[in-house]
């Protein structure tokens, strides 16, 4: 591993806290697909602090939630964003007998939806107020 910040997912780069989470969720979601909602909001601090919300009543396998959540902090460690506390927040059931959480094809769609979201902030970091 290396040193530079930016590959990290310490604690620092984390949503932890209920009030934190809920001072994003006030906000109107900036961006969605087809099964995620971006909650986003600025922040005074150096880096972008990310929060994943993934429902048992969506994912109601243990191995599919930590799917999701793996695949968004993955692509938050490897996008360099501006300043936001973003929460990823899974919205619409992605279990299917016919299509695993550990299949390629489902993996492959998870990572190009949170690839959009995370390009998004990237590219309008006008819309969030504080």
């Amino acid at each position: 591993m290396t040193d530079d910040r930016s590959t990290l997912y310490s604690r620092d780069r984390r949503i932890v806290k209920t009030d934190e989470f809920s001072s994003v969720f006030r906000l109107r979601p900036v961006y969605r697909t087809d099964h995620f909602v971006l909650y986003a909001r600025r922040s005074e601090l150096p880096q972008a602090r990310l929060g994943v919300v993934v429902a048992k009543r969506l994912a109601p396998r243990a191995v599919t939630r930590n799917t999701v959540k793996r695949i968004t902090r993955e692509l938050f460690r490897q996008t360099q964003l501006p300043a936001f506390d973003c929460i990823v927040r899974l919205s619409k059931s992605v279990n299917a007998k016919s299509d695993t959480a550990t299949s390629v094809r489902l993996k492959t769609a998870l990572r190009a939806e949170v690839t959009q979201l995370f390009v998004f902030l990237q590219n309008a970091p006008a819309f969030a107020r504080k």
